[in-house]
């Protein structure tokens, strides 16, 4: 199933839909709480605050938005709650240790220029698959005159993007090369997120 028909699904029925805001929230927040343990105890920049502020900004907004469904769905991240709660724990956490130990082996950094590292690949590499998850989510949102938006969150994320982007060319000249190999981990982590997305949804329809 392609992402853009299972969002349509997703989208379609009520609870589902509540859980895949919660799911967005709980990754938006994971996100938020990655970047500030990768901060250095006394050198923090203003970005790394700033992306830590407005990913948990997200993190609020999208759970907010479920109550435009229905406010007594989605109030925590417990397992209910949330699609694929397995792979969505895991994604983001098995991103930055795999990133981790590619970083190790291809630069000669202490534990703190690691962790920084880390942010900046694992960041980049999922400010890239946001600029492709929200626009598409909210392409859906408008066709189906819903009341949930996303479009705040679209024009941040690519903002975020563009400032990976210029934190990485400081970083190393060749960061585009170690980039992609994150990027191919992001994306056969994604791959699994998804096929578990699929199997929860075609689960609740043939409930």
């Amino acid at each position: 199933m392609e992402f853009y028909k299972l969002l349509e699904k997703i989208v379609q029925n009520h609870h589902t839909h509540a859980q895949w805001l919660n799911t967005l929230s709980f990754m938006e927040n994971a996100g938020a709480r990655k970047i500030s343990a990768c901060e250095h105890p006394t050198k923090v920049n203003l970005i790394q605050l700033k992306h830590a502020c407005e990913e948990h900004r997200h993190a609020y907004y999208l759970k907010k938005q479920i109550s435009k469904i229905d406010s007594e769905l989605c109030k925590t991240y417990e397992n209910e709650e949330l699609l694929a709660p397995f792979a969505t724990r895991h994604y983001l956490h098995s991103l930055d240790i795999r990133a981790c130990k590619y970083l190790y082996t291809h630069f000669n950094l202490t534990k703190d220029e690691l962790k920084y590292a880390a942010y900046l690949f694992v960041t980049y590499a999922i400010e890239v698959r946001a600029d492709e998850l929200y626009p598409v989510y909210q392409e859906i949102l408008t066709k189906t005159s819903s009341k949930i938006m996303v479009k705040s969150i679209i024009l941040e994320e690519e903002g975020h993007l563009e400032e990976m982007i210029n934190q990485l060319d400081d970083f190393s000249t060749d960061w585009k090369t170690h980039a992609d190999h994150i990027l191919q981990i992001e994306n056969e982590l994604h791959t699994q997120w998804i096929n578990s997305i699929i199997k929860d949804v075609v689960k609740i329809e043939h409930v």
